[in-house]
């Protein structure tokens, strides 16, 4: 009787360890930032669990290198929160060994006028406001060369200057402000135009989609990505996450929580 009691004892600790070992193996654990997003979060923990049979744990951090660190020191799976140039610059700067797994969404970069309502109407000599803060300089120039207003040079990375303008074929001359000033420059007027990031823009009820002159599109470096590390780049539930991410479901979350100033970079 001892040993049928014991047998049994060693069949339930066995089926309950296999039970928890596949319970494990539909979990993933992402790392995010605090904000708007975490809304987002709760309808991807919501849907996956319903599509796919994963269960997501997010872990917020209201810290921009955090969630980095978390990734490779495994406390998390991935991490959905900054843009391409962004981990390329702190994988170089810590040496992670990291693999963008996919893009997400891109918040774009846009140009915003109360002077005129069409980039063709830019006139010859016009001035152009962009901020003084060298990414967001950068990211703006090349947006400006993306619509073939101005021409850089080669090889200058995400982070051109004034300097790195090589052609300028209407004359455009800029004024350099602090970025969470370039919403007043609009009022300026000598400033035909201003390149503002959502941030901003969005505090003024102005939407890239809607009412701006030019745009990032989804080609842009500035595109939010899912990042793992090169360990765990193939793992099935990364495959799935991705799949919601991508989902009609939460396109549409993005759209209600961004007012239509997030545009899908896949």
């Amino acid at each position: 009787m001892k040993e049928i009691i014991t047998g049994l004892l060693l069949a339930s600790i066995s089926l309950f360890t296999v039970s928890c070992s596949q319970e494990d193996t539909h979990k993933v654990k992402v790392a995010i930032n605090t904000g708007p997003d975490q809304v987002i979060w709760d309808e991807v923990i919501r849907l996956a669990k319903l599509t796919e049979g994963l269960d997501v744990e997010v872990v917020a951090f209201n810290d921009y290198e955090l969630p980095n660190k978390a990734l490779n020191s495994k406390e998390v799976d991935a991490n959905a929160f900054q843009s391409i140039p962004y981990l390329q610059a702190q994988m170089k700067e810590y040496n992670y060994k990291f693999h963008i797994a996919s893009k997400t969404y891109i918040f774009p970069l846009a140009a915003y006028s109360k002077k005129i309502s069409d980039i063709n109407e830019l006139s010859s000599g016009s001035l152009v406001a962009i901020s003084n803060e060298v990414s967001m300089k950068g990211r703006a120039l090349l947006l400006l060369a993306e619509n073939h207003l101005i021409t850089l040079n080669e090889n200058v990375g995400f982070t051109p200057t004034l300097d790195d303008i090589i052609y300028n074929p209407k004359e455009i001359k800029f004024i350099e402000v602090d970025t969470p000033k370039l919403t007043e420059a609009l009022n300026d007027p000598m400033v035909t135009m201003a390149i503002i990031n959502n941030n901003f823009s969005s505090q003024i009820g102005l939407i890239a989609t809607r009412d701006g002159l030019i745009l990032e599109n989804k080609n842009s470096p500035y595109a939010n990505v899912i990042v793992t590390r090169e360990d765990n780049k193939n793992d099935e539930n990364i495959k799935k996450l991705i799949s919601v991410l991508h989902s009609r479901q939460i396109e549409l979350k993005f759209k209600e929580m961004y007012k239509g100033d997030a545009v899908r970079a896949w």
